[in-house]
């Protein structure tokens, strides 16, 4: 079979060998994954349509006003995985805890814990940009046969043995990785099946975009007003393009596709930084280093920071190896 006519599913099997510890769960998970997004991208879709549209009235767990397509996505992503037993717990960006998966028969018995941001983007909705999901996976640390707790989510970007996303835009695609490469599929709307279409996805080493809120400018560290000064500079490949649509799926699929750095600093405004490290930065971390990238928290390495809270939020330089490296540089001058 030629490599870009593959199913999703056709692909899943083909690889199911590369699954670390699997027998079929994590092969499963990701189907689960599968189904919730083409139920997510049909309501996306049509959210200019129907009454779905706008704040759901509630503030999330971050207290940013939830949309109501954020709900729907959480309530649908989270139906879906119980329903499918093969997680023993699911972590939320818009819950305020995790929650415990027992299973049917009130075991414990799964081994899987998900980690998610149902709906990234979301305020965007209204105006018809990209938005995404996110999803983290990782094999609980605590013994099967018991309830998880809050250390089976606590875990180190090192130890997530899947991390991908899913955005809806001019065309719904599904990307992720199992430690593998990454692998990218498009929806064919038609018939309701994703099909490869991005084997093998690469970062450029070098690239020419940036990506970052420039209107924060004022608010951010030296280091990064200094790289910011560089990417404008003209001088050899420089000025690079800025490109900014504020949902961070669309960004950091773009700059994989045509080389660039995403960067969310921390700021006098968000003194720790606005990103999420369990539902956010740690999967696209491991995304970005499959794909020969770079994702950093300005010094060191995201995969390796030990989480402490369920919502930590932390700083994000994220891309082409070579432009997150160079960050790096002018961040380590203010040290």
């Amino acid at each position: 079979m030629e490599e870009r006519n593959k199913t999703l599913g056709e692909f899943i099997i083909e690889k199911q060998e590369e699954f670390k510890y699997s027998s079929g769960e994590l092969s499963r998970i990701i189907n689960s994954i599968r189904l919730a997004a083409k139920v997510v991208n049909y309501k996306v879709n049509k959210a200019g349509l129907v009454d779905i549209v706008g704040a759901a009235g509630d503030q999330n767990i971050q207290g940013e006003d939830q949309q109501k397509l954020d709900v729907y996505a959480n309530e649908i992503f989270i139906q879906t995985l119980i329903n499918r037993e093969i997680v023993c717990g699911i972590a939320s960006e818009e819950n305020d805890d995790f929650i415990t998966v027992a299973g049917s028969d009130k075991s414990h018995s799964n081994k899987y814990v998900v980690l998610m941001d149902p709906l990234d983007g979301s305020s965007n909705i209204d105006v018809n940009v990209s938005v995404g999901t996110i999803f983290s996976v990782y094999r609980r640390v605590t013994p099967i046969g018991t309830p998880v707790s809050i250390e089976d989510f606590l875990q180190p970007g090192t130890q997530q043995v899947a991390a991908g996303y899913v955005i809806y835009g001019t065309s719904t695609m599904l990307v992720y990785t199992t430690g593998h490469g990454v692998n990218g599929f498009t929806l064919n709307p038609a018939i309701g099946t994703f099909y490869l279409s991005h084997p093998n996805m690469q970062f450029a080493k070098d690239g020419t975009i940036y990506s970052i809120n420039e209107g924060n400018y004022v608010h951010f560290p030296q280091g990064v007003k200094d790289y910011i000064k560089y990417c404008q500079l003209e001088e050899g490949d420089r000025p690079y393009t800025s490109r900014y649509i504020g949902s961070l799926v669309s960004d950091i699929h773009r700059n994989m596709i045509k080389g660039g750095i995403y960067i969310y600093p921390t700021s006098s405004k968000s003194p720790n930084g606005k990103l999420r490290l369990l539902y956010e930065c740690n999967p696209m971390a491991f995304i970005a280093e499959q794909a020969g990238g770079k994702a950093s928290d300005g010094f060191g390495r995201i995969m390796e920071i030990q989480p402490t809270a369920l919502h930590q939020r932390v700083p994000f330089f994220c891309g082409s190896y070579n432009m997150v490296q160079k960050a790096e540089a002018f961040m380590a001058k203010y040290v």
